[in-house]
């Protein structure tokens, strides 16, 4: 009978994202027997150390030639080959744009259930495992649970708290035999700007702006509150379209998703396609100077004022509470 749990992620030369600990604290708290983590890529290996201090039982690591450059369909085929020989019950990807990629090719083609996106999963006392996701772009909640005999869930990072738990992880040559003719489209250059400002998806404070901003110079003033506050900035969908900032900063239902403890959300009026993209966030702090915005239907605290006023003082009185403590 199939059972334990498979957490399949990315890595960047050993570096992995905050999402990996989480994935393996829920991996052992369902409790559906041992953890098995698989990477792939140059610096694989190096992961060994956060795997085990989260608990993962047994370490799959594939650095060959092929897994150096992310292709979805080599992937897929490779993991299709090697689940077999696990025979797990569960398999976790994270809700990012590689694990959103991959996690619903794998699933076709092992004839397995999907349910992405997911806030949490539990265990009932019938055995069964129940995820839950947003829905109707995040205006709700669902309770979902997978029939079929394998279940594939994506989890959504910043979300569930990682639990260490040391173990000693076995690591387990189990290669795949795949042509390089399942290859077929291969990512072959990856560009990315030089820049210290943080990744809005990793980031546990978020400064985000909207056309409230009224020209894209005026984001400096975000910056400035970003960086006493050691947060990421981004912004909704209308500024980045028209340039203002780049479309990596773009949040939102067509954008990235971001589960900050705060996120500031500075003359963003709070579209419902804007509102998808931060459901998951702790607390929301609005900015603007409409008090009829729909933004401050859903935030926790709410300032109703002129933002060039209320942002240079926020961030210069913040400045000062670091300076004394």
């Amino acid at each position: 009978m199939s059972q334990g749990v498979l957490v399949i992620f990315d890595q960047n030369q050993g570096q992995v994202r905050h999402v990996v600990p989480e994935m393996l604290t829920v991996a052992r708290q369902i409790g559906v027997g041992s953890v098995t983590a698989l990477t792939f890529g140059t610096g694989a290996s190096k992961t060994l150390d956060t795997l085990g201090e989260y608990g993962a039982d047994q370490a799959i690591f594939w650095e060959q030639e092929p897994f150096t450059r992310y292709s979805s369909d080599g992937f897929a085929d490779a993991i299709v080959e090697l689940v077999p020989k696990i025979d797990p019950s569960i398999i976790l990807f994270p809700a990012t744009a590689w694990g959103k990629d991959l996690s619903p090719r794998i699933a076709e083609l092992l004839g397995a259930g999907l349910a992405t996106d997911c806030l949490s999963l539990r265990r009932e006392a019938d055995q069964q495992v129940i995820a839950t996701r947003p829905v109707y772009a995040g205006k709700a909640l669902a309770d979902v649970v997978i029939e079929t005999p394998l279940q594939i869930f994506s989890l959504r990072p910043n979300i569930n708290r990682a639990v260490p738990h040391s173990v000693n992880p076995q690591v387990l040559e189990l290669n795949p035999h795949i042509a390089e003719t399942s290859f077929r489209s291969v990512v072959v250059e990856l560009r990315q700007a030089q820049s210290d400002v943080k990744e809005v998806t990793e980031a546990d404070i978020v400064v985000s702006g909207g056309r409230g901003l009224k020209a894209s110079e005026n984001f400096a003033l975000l910056d400035q509150l970003a960086a006493v506050l050691g947060a990421a900035v981004g912004s909704s969908r209308p500024v980045a379209d028209d340039g203002w900032v780049p479309h990596s900063y773009h949040i939102g239902q067509t954008g990235k998703v971001v589960s900050p403890t705060v996120y500031f959300a500075v003359g963003i009026s709070g579209a419902i396609q804007h509102l998808a993209g931060i459901s998951g966030s702790k607390y929301i702090v609005a900015i603007n100077n409409d008090a009829e915005a729909p933004i401050f239907k859903v935030a926790n605290y709410g300032v109703v004022g002129d933002l060039f006023q209320v942002i240079p003082a926020l961030t210069e009185e913040i400045r000062k509470i670091k300076a004394d403590s």
